[in-house]
């Protein structure tokens, strides 16, 4: 399936992120043509955020992220060139990705395949919200500095700075500072989430998208798993341990 897809001609690509200067002429060894629009593939240069960004500005189309040489150390595999041969000859490892959608009662609606954050508003102030899981209470109460609701893909960063580990399927809760000192909790991938914010004011962000929701005493959000998902290549690459010890140690 996927050799099928890259072998399309032309396939059309779109560059998103930083210093492209030092992708562009390695892309244009490849018989691709590049886009500003409506493309098939799109690969970012830079780090997380560049991805994140990315599946925002273009939800469910095919990515592959490659991180930027300039601020992302490489170890002796992954280089950029070798890196997009792979990509083109259908040899990367395709992940997909699921997506995380926050709709509030008035209808106003964030996307995330990272993570939903519901934070307090006011920094001398913590929120107090309950959890309700198919119709059922789930936590009648938890007063924390946040809640952090997270994708499989996004339970390695902001849920694992809480928790100090991560998960592999399902919707991840992770409570942040919470006063009864609730960790997190794991649930199905299928479940009817809700978060009713009971103290606020509160704030609702997604991934990196400047885009704040903001909820007042009694306001509920309704939180599920996107139909779609998002297909993204060498993610193995782009999380490669050897990459990130370079980085890690500044090299």
């Amino acid at each position: 399936m996927d050799r099928e897809f890259f072998s399309k001609q032309p396939l059309r690509v779109l560059v998103r992120g930083r210093n492209l200067e030092d992708l562009l002429p390695l892309l244009r060894r490849f018989a691709v043509e590049l886009v500003d629009d409506n493309p098939d593939l799109v690969i970012t240069h830079g780090g997380d955020g560049s991805l994140l960004g990315a599946e925002r500005d273009y939800p469910g189309v095919p990515k592959c992220p490659l991180r930027d040489r300039r601020q992302n150390p490489k170890c002796s595999q992954h280089s950029e060139l070798s890196t997009l041969e792979k990509l083109f000859a259908g040899q990367l490892q395709r992940s997909n990705l699921e997506k995380l959608v926050a709709v509030t009662a008035c209808g106003e609606e964030l996307c995330g395949i990272n993570d939903l954050v519901l934070g307090r508003e006011l920094l001398s102030s913590a929120i107090r919200y309950r959890i309700i899981v198919d119709g059922e209470l789930f936590r009648p109460q938890v007063v924390s500095d946040s809640l952090v609701i997270a994708t499989p893909f996004g339970s390695t960063g902001y849920f694992q700075s809480i928790t100090r580990g991560n998960f592999r399927t399902g919707i991840g809760l992770a409570f942040n500072n919470a006063m009864d000192g609730s960790g997190f909790s794991v649930l199905s991938s299928f479940v009817r989430l809700e978060v009713q914010v009971l103290r606020g004011p509160a704030v609702l962000v997604a991934d990196n998208d400047p885009k704040i929701l903001r909820l007042q005493d009694g306001e509920t959000l309704l939180v599920r798993l996107a139909d779609r998902k998002t297909a993204v290549y060498g993610l193995d690459v782009f999380r490669c341990l050897d990459c990130y010890q370079l980085r890690r140690n500044g090299i």
